[in-house]
């Protein structure tokens, strides 16, 4: 096999939470213009630009709504995508929110939508899409984590103990999974230009303290994680488990 060849999704079917924007629509039509069907999902209303493009680049789309803190949500987002299209090949957990407030001052309500959210719907989307998976001997899941995964950040307590237990559960599951053909992986970026970094984006002294970390010198845009996913989600990173792949500009390089 060529090695391009190694890095086609034709005949795939990829479902990939929080879809409707920002990363999350850059990942899905990523996605399709190397070859895979994708289930899109937007948390309130139906990603139809996302779908639009998907469909525009020659591929089946389907459009899923629901929020992922919700168990039952969780479970017919998969369920939906492996009866509509047959198959299950890829999961990109990509859904998330943040809330900002200093640590002091913190509510428990806060911290609880953020780790339900950007978390426990991880642990129940895998374990769902995993099982159809595990039966088939063979699947591609790949966790939208962060540099927070690694660092502590500033005014997200809740981000920060979410992303990095992305982290920690990628790895669980790949150890559990990696024999049974199923390679569970993340990618970690770093200060992207999406509705989660628009406060951090208005205020100019953080911004400008941000892009003076970034060796890049500017902040990420959705696309530069396109060859990431397609990357993880394909067969050229067959032997990859349990892997935070790091694409954030060199920011944690200082």
């Amino acid at each position: 096999m060529m090695i391009l060849d190694k890095f086609s999704l034709k005949g795939k079917t990829a479902l990939v939470t929080g879809s409707s924007r920002g990363l999350g629509a850059a990942i899905a039509v990523a996605l399709a213009q190397a070859g895979a069907n994708v289930a899109v999902h937007g948390s309130t209303t139906a990603p139809e630009a996302t779908q639009h493009k998907v469909e525009a680049a020659g591929q089946k789309a389907l459009a899923l709504v629901g929020d992922v803190g919700s168990p039952e949500v969780c479970a017919s987002l998969v369920e939906d995508t492996f009866k509509h299209f047959g198959a299950i090949d890829i999961l990109v957990n990509n859904a998330g929110t943040i809330r900002r407030a200093p640590a002091a001052e913190y509510s428990e309500e806060d911290w609880l939508t953020v780790i339900n959210v950007n978390l426990t719907s991880v642990f129940r989307l895998t374990q769902h899409a995993g099982r159809h998976m595990l039966q088939q001997g063979s699947g591609k899941i790949i966790n939208i984590a962060s540099v927070l995964t690694f660092q502590g950040g500033i005014l997200v307590p809740a981000y920060a103990a979410a992303k990095g237990g992305v982290g920690q559960l990628t790895k669980a599951f790949a150890n559990e999974w990696a024999s049974k053909g199923v390679n569970v992986n993340a990618i970690a970026p770093g200060y992207m230009e999406t509705d989660n970094t628009e406060a951090l984006r208005k205020n100019s002294e953080r911004s400008r303290q941000i892009l003076d970390r970034i060796p890049a010198g500017r902040w990420g845009q959705p696309d530069d994680l396109a060859g990431a996913v397609v990357f993880l989600a394909s067969r050229a990173s067959d032997y990859m488990h349990g892997h935070v792949l790091v694409v954030d500009g060199g920011w944690l390089n200082r």
